[in-house]
């Protein structure tokens, strides 16, 4: 389902109104049509398939080069991301660490920043967000385990209450063998001043 940017921007023509502001004003003129097109933007993973960029797979045991695939974890550090706190709708942006062991079947790496950028571009909360890609890779990929690993700055918490400009929120999320401490420990350690 695609943003409505006319109803967006009609009522953020009503919101203007609300806190006292001139919504015809020069300055303000554009900004409900700006908006919607952000919001267009921020949003398009609503509603779209997170497993998608999942769906084209190569198998280990007969890939085209199975001497080349891995026979431990495949981790994809600093993919950058951007969300919107459902609680607020204010921004959070961070990164993501993802390490899957493989089952049967592996990815490209460029899949998994997909299925981030998916999930992360509908309103969310850091942890759910962990949640759900942990979630799809182990579903879609059948891995033997999956760990997720999220380090993000709110602005609910940078902009307003405790107005904390320097923290950050660390979520971690696992399935499967890397559920248990213990064996997602080296991972972590690869992760390095990357995550805690």
């Amino acid at each position: 389902m695609a943003v409505d940017r006319d109803r967006v921007a009609a009522l953020v023509r009503e919101l203007l109104d609300a806190i006292g502001e001139d919504p015809d004003r020069p300055g303000l003129r554009q900004t409900p049509q700006r908006v919607a097109d952000a919001y267009a933007e921020f949003f398009a993973g609503v509603g779209v398939d997170a497993a998608a960029p999942l769906a084209h797979t190569i198998s280990v045991s007969r890939g085209p080069a199975p001497d080349t695939l891995p026979s431990g974890a495949v981790m994809l550090r600093d993919i950058r991301f951007r969300s919107f706190c459902e609680h607020h709708l204010l921004p959070f942006a961070g990164h993501a660490h993802i390490a899957y062991l493989p089952g049967e079947q592996v990815v490209g790496l460029g899949a998994l920043p997909r299925v981030v950028e998916i999930l992360a571009t509908r309103p969310q909360v850091q942890e759910r967000l962990g949640e759900q890609i942990a979630d799809t890779i182990a579903t879609v990929l059948d891995a033997r385990g999956v760990l997720v690993v999220l380090d993000a700055t709110h602005e609910c918490v940078t902009m307003r209450g405790g107005r904390q400009p320097d923290a950050s929120t660390v979520t971690i999320a696992a399935r499967g063998e890397l559920a248990e401490p213990a064996a997602r420990a080296e991972l972590m350690l690869l992760l390095g001043g990357h995550a805690p």
